[in-house]
């Protein structure tokens, strides 16, 4: 049976809720580089340097609190996890509405950071519960759609907000939705196949058929600590830490970028801001569809990390007098660095069994939050010390050249059953 043809019906029950629910966690973690543009800082006396660290201090509490979700969603549930953590996360952005002075703002964005870190981790534990190999890339994706989208339409909406209302009524206003969000998946959502009542039994046993055969052709791992020291998970982890600085670089201080370097207005900034994760949506999309139908992983990742780090290269080149020129290089970069998500997180899964591959991933992504914190706050200091993004443009480019030559290192597992084929090179 083919992949196709396993309940097809679970794309339409299951994709909706994650894509969702991935959004809500990206708005309330996205929205500080509006506020950022929009006064906050000239509201509570924020200096350019406190600000990058302030809206970097988000992935320094997703860094350290990956492991522990990632370890009760893959023992215990995904669906508890997720829930607790909706209304949490919602609170939090809510809150940040109302701050009267730096230490408590401090405090919140670490704290988010806390209750957001599990998600990542959990829902592609989740995916994994519900999705076979070769479809694996593409429900991924529609799971990481929800950053781009969502940064889309919130730029906009978060323009208008913050020109309407400022940017206190734009936390709250975005932050109330998880809060409501998290009724509908509880009852919504359940972890397994098993456990629902939309599949007949015939469809739930075939899809446990096709489970239990991928993870026969892997390689067994005893434990985390054993999966931890793999070649394969030390440099996808220290891939993953570079890429993200450029990611979150880039996400995080765009809308300060295009306003100081255009003078438009917080209007305009959001329609601008936009663009490129449209542009990434259709190349997202693109590159997962051809991933799954090539079975290949690493050849849709690392080309478009080099058109990123080019595209960073040519802008920090141009310098600061080309501003429309140096824009489109900046829609290209965001579109190339978003495009090979998909792809990359199929790796874990096909290189590690079930019993670590969560873990694994876990300690992939807090990697990645620990270069979204690099990231955001060296190129929020960069910025503000020179007055331009040049600098940054120069700092996320030879990130992202890194994080390419990583990629080329992961190599497949020669060890592993007859017929497996490895993410590095597909078959």
């Amino acid at each position: 049976m083919t992949s196709t043809s396993l309940a097809p019906r679970r794309w339409w029950a299951i994709m909706p809720i994650v894509f969702i629910t991935y959004s809500l966690a990206y708005l309330d973690r996205a929205n500080y580089g509006f506020a950022s543009a929009a006064g906050i800082n000239r509201d509570l006396g924020i200096s350019p340097g406190l600000s990058s660290l302030i809206g970097a201090l988000f992935f320094l509490g997703y860094f350290f609190f990956q492991l522990p979700g990632a370890m009760y969603a893959e023992r215990r549930s995904v669906r508890t996890l997720v829930f607790v953590s909706l209304v949490l996360w919602g609170g939090c952005a809510a809150l940040t509405g109302v701050v009267t002075n730096i230490p408590s703002l401090m405090a919140i964005r670490f704290v988010l950071g806390v209750v957001e870190a599990a998600v990542m981790p959990a829902m592609l534990i989740f995916i994994s519960n519900w999705f076979t190999k070769k479809e694996r890339s593409r429900a991924n994706t529609f799971l990481i759609l929800g950053n781009p989208v969502t940064v889309l339409w919130m730029s906009v909406v978060s323009g208008y907000l913050v020109h309407a209302f400022g940017w206190r009524h734009m936390f709250i206003a975005e932050g109330v939705p998880a809060v409501v969000w998290a009724v509908c998946w509880w009852f919504l959502v359940r972890d397994k196949p098993a456990q629902v009542s939309w599949l007949s039994d015939d469809e739930k046993r075939a899809l446990d058929a096709a489970m239990r055969a991928e993870q026969a052709a892997i390689k067994p791992v005893r434990n985390y600590a054993e999966a931890f020291r793999t070649r394969a998970v030390m440099l996808l982890s220290a891939q993953y830490f570079c890429w993200s600085i450029g990611v979150y670089g880039f996400v995080l201080w765009l809308p300060s970028i295009v306003k100081n370097g255009s003078a438009l207005g917080m209007v305009e900034t959001g329609w601008l801001s936009a663009v490129p994760y449209l542009a990434a949506t259709i190349a997202m999309l693109a590159a997962s569809w051809a991933s799954d139908k090539l079975d290949n992983r690493r050849a849709f990742v690392w080309p478009f990390l080099l058109v990123g780090a080019l595209a960073f290269a040519a802008s920090y080149a141009l310098g600061s007098t080309h501003f429309w020129i140096s824009y489109a290089l900046l829609v290209v970069a965001g579109a190339a660095m978003y495009a090979p998500y998909g792809p990359f997180f199929a790796i874990v899964p096909e290189l590690l069994p079930k019993n670590v591959a969560g873990g694994a991933m876990a300690l992939i992504n807090s990697m990645g939050a620990l270069g979204s914190f690099v990231g955001s706050y060296v190129v929020g200091y960069l910025n503000g010390a020179t007055g331009s993004p040049a600098a940054s443009y120069a700092f996320m480019s030879v990130a992202l050249l890194v994080s390419v030559g990583l990629t080329l290192a992961v190599k497949p597992q020669r060890d592993a059953a007859r017929g497996y084929a490895s993410p590095a090179h597909g078959k």
